[in-house]
């Protein structure tokens, strides 16, 4: 679910890190794309960090107090820095990332993936939370929501890979009308050329998505990070091991998953009991 839009309460801790940044930065004779290689991120990530645009993360930050000769200064600010903003840095990056993403890969074990939503159904979800959004807000969000959806009609669009929860389209949310407008949609989507759908079957002996929902993308110049939501916030993710885990963690998903033809088998039997 995305976070609620408002004014961020930490911007200028971020440029005040981000400031710190560019003095060691500047003080090392090092460019933002000489640091970038140091620290494994690329330049415009840097760049972004230094005019407090993006969060600087804590493993991040380790590793510039090291090649800049920093007193683990850089360490302490990451840290010290709220863990969640009311507009987490990251979540906006990531929408900007997914706007421009050449390839897609998404597991969700609570809802139906947002870009597959029906305009009814988005706006379902954000009636559940707890608590309440006012209604306005409700009707912002859900065309927010839509809106992202514009990458599905691309010219040329991304490769989108999906693995959902049975639970999640076991679920009712919004009311049977809702319900069966959403399983449209989903076996609709389920025969777009560029869309993979699976299905996590209930009844599992095993099951590699435990510990919740991500998201992979893989940008137009190839670079692949992660994105994770939860309660306590939104993270995008650079570090290649952990990208790696997460990738290791949706392939092994995608085997425990039906494949796309029983998926669709399943989409139809569900809306034959509708």
């Amino acid at each position: 679910m995305p976070p609620r839009k408002r004014p961020r309460p930490n911007a200028t801790t971020m440029k005040m890190v981000g400031k710190q940044v560019a003095v060691g930065r500047t003080a090392k004779n090092l460019t933002q794309k000489q640091l970038g290689e140091l620290v494994r991120l690329d330049e415009q990530s840097i760049a972004s960090i230094e005019q407090g645009r993006r969060a600087l993360m804590p493993n991040v930050a380790e590793l510039m107090d090291q090649h800049l000769g920093l007193p683990g200064l850089l360490a302490v600010a990451a840290h010290e820095m709220p863990e969640v903003d009311a507009t987490p840095p990251w979540a906006e990056e990531y929408m900007e990332l997914e706007r421009q993403a050449i390839a897609l890969s998404w597991f969700d074990n609570q809802v139906v993936p947002g870009l597959l939503q029906t305009e009814n159904y988005a706006r379902s979800v954000f009636t559940c939370r707890v608590p309440a959004h006012p209604a306005a807000e409700i009707e912002a969000l859900t065309r927010g929501r839509v809106a992202r959806q514009q990458i599905l009609r691309r010219e040329v669009p991304p490769t989108l890979s999906f693995v959902v929860w049975e639970a999640v389209l076991r679920d009712r949310l919004g009311g049977d009308d809702v319900y069966e407008e959403q399983l449209r949609r989903l076996r609709d989507c389920a025969d777009l050329p560029d869309v993979s759908l699976q299905v996590m079957p209930l009844g599992r002996t095993s099951h590699a998505g435990l510990n919740g929902a991500f998201t992979l993308l893989e940008t137009p110049d190839h670079r692949h990070l992660g994105y994770t939501e939860s309660q306590r916030g939104s993270h995008l993710i650079s570090d290649p091991d952990e990208v790696s885990i997460l990738s290791r963690k949706y392939a092994m998903l995608r085997t425990q998953a039906l494949n796309t033809e029983l998926t669709r088998g399943l989409l139809d039997r569900l809306l034959g009991e509708t």
